[in-house]
């Protein structure tokens, strides 16, 4: 990735800067800058109290009882229970004109933490019938501190609002077992809270733990993954260990499906339309060295960008291990899980709030990034109204650098300071999209 912005796309962040700057007053502009870096501490504290009481997906209760309390102090219409444990709030602005949203999600996961911070996680659960830690690995305790003070910033300014802005916090981003489904983003539209009143436009962002911290990166089109569950069942014959001529060894087929699977990228899709990822993150069968087992499961992780490319992709899958399955004489049942489309920014939208993200952090902090890999349930969001997402960087300056705080793991950590970004970006965009609407 290039460290400046293209020529063209610097050129319309410039024009589009200017726009936004005549259309928001510089006077309202500084007051909400100064009314956010007034609650910084507050903000920090949010973020420090949700990452020390962290909660599973659609388990998220005692977190949503925390914003509920904080949303009915600024005297916000409050819908809650929403999608199981979700929260949804409503600020009426002093002026008519479009529905904002703006999103946070609430889930934590099942790792412990292994940080020294004072404000560790020492929370545990049951998931699955076993007992694990909990932690915010990915960065949702930064996201509902941003989206607390956020509201707080403009319900301060409400009289000055164009128009009305809805908060979303959403439970179960992370995802749930098939036998829960539909969850977080998904049952959250299917119950309603992109209507009465009717959303115009989503914003959303997600902390970046190893992008620069202050960073702000997106891109227009498809930003991130769509995803989907793979569950692949061998079912061959069982014998001793011994005689293996005796058996149709299911762990042999599995791990000749696990080589053949790597075939559908390189070798059976067209990935001129788009990069696309099949891994398989999880085998088991057997239980002792000397008893060939009757069955092996296995489970993994599908991600593409393009919808013809997934579905072909998961046609080739079954196929793929089908086949091989079927030329050992064993048998081969495979389940796709559909889970997440794909992150999909609204090209006009990004064009024109692009410029106000280089307003918040500056031009040499905004990138125009290529897509990853990793996926996001906001994308039900904007299958529905147009929507922007965008990363915010949050790498500790002074971490090691040869410990990375990567997403999903027990070290994962976060630089403080940036959630202050977060919280300006939110703002702006809120102002900014809304006097744009009613220039």
């Amino acid at each position: 990735m290039k460290s400046y912005l293209p020529i063209r796309m610097a050129a319309v962040f410039l024009f589009g800067m200017m726009v936004a700057q005549a259309q928001v007053p510089a006077q309202l502009q500084t007051q909400l800058e100064q009314e956010a870096q007034r609650l910084e501490q507050q903000l920090i504290q949010w973020r420090r109290h949700f990452h020390q009481y962290p909660e599973l997906s659609n388990q998220e209760w005692k977190t949503s009882a925390f914003i509920v309390e904080h949303l009915k102090k600024l005297g916000l219409e409050i819908q809650y229970p929403v999608a199981k444990t979700g929260v949804v709030a409503l600020l009426k602005g002093g002026k008519p004109g479009p529905v904002v949203a703006l999103r946070a999600d609430m889930d934590g996961l099942p790792i412990t933490e292994r940080n020294s911070l004072p404000f560790l996680s020492k929370e545990r659960a049951t998931l699955a019938g076993q007992e694990t830690g909990v932690m915010h690995a990915c960065g949702h305790d930064g996201h509902m501190a941003i989206l607390l003070t956020v509201a707080e910033v403009l319900t301060r300014y409400k009289n000055d609002l164009r128009g009305s802005v809805k908060f979303i916090f959403q439970p179960a981003e992370e995802g749930v077992p098939a036998a829960e489904a539909p969850a977080g983003a998904e049952l959250m539209v299917k119950e309603g809270v992109l209507a009465n009143p009717k959303v115009d436009v989503i914003f959303g962002l997600h902390i970046q733990s190893l992008m620069p911290s202050g960073q702000l990166s997106y891109r227009p089109g498809s930003l991130m993954a769509a995803v989907d569950g793979l569950a692949i069942k061998i079912m061959g014959l069982g014998a001793h260990g011994a005689t293996p001529w005796d058996s149709v060894d299911p762990i042999v087929v599995a791990s000749q499906v696990v080589s053949g699977l790597q075939t559908v990228v390189s070798r059976q899709s067209e990935l001129t339309k788009g990069a696309a990822v099949v891994t398989i993150g999880s085998i088991h069968g057997g239980n002792r060295g000397n008893i060939i087992p009757e069955e092996v499961n296995m489970l993994g992780t599908i991600r593409s960008f393009d919808e013809g490319m997934r579905k072909d992709i998961h046609q080739r899958i079954g196929q793929t291990a089908s086949r091989i399955a079927e030329s050992a004489g064993a048998k081969a049942d495979v389940q796709i899980q559909i889970m997440y489309p794909v992150t999909y920014n609204d090209p006009t939208l990004a064009e024109r709030m692009g410029p106000t993200l280089v307003r918040t952090a500056g031009a040499d902090r905004t990138k125009v990034i290529s897509p990853v890999t990793m996926a996001e349930d906001f994308s039900f969001f904007q299958q529905q109204v147009p929507g922007f997402f965008f990363f915010l960087g949050a790498y500790p300056a002074d971490l090691q650098p040869n410990k990375p705080p990567t997403h999903h793991t027990a070290d994962f950590m976060i630089d403080e300071k940036a959630l202050l970004t977060g919280v300006k970006a939110l703002v702006n965009l809120t102002f900014d999209y809304m006097y744009q609407k009613n220039k």
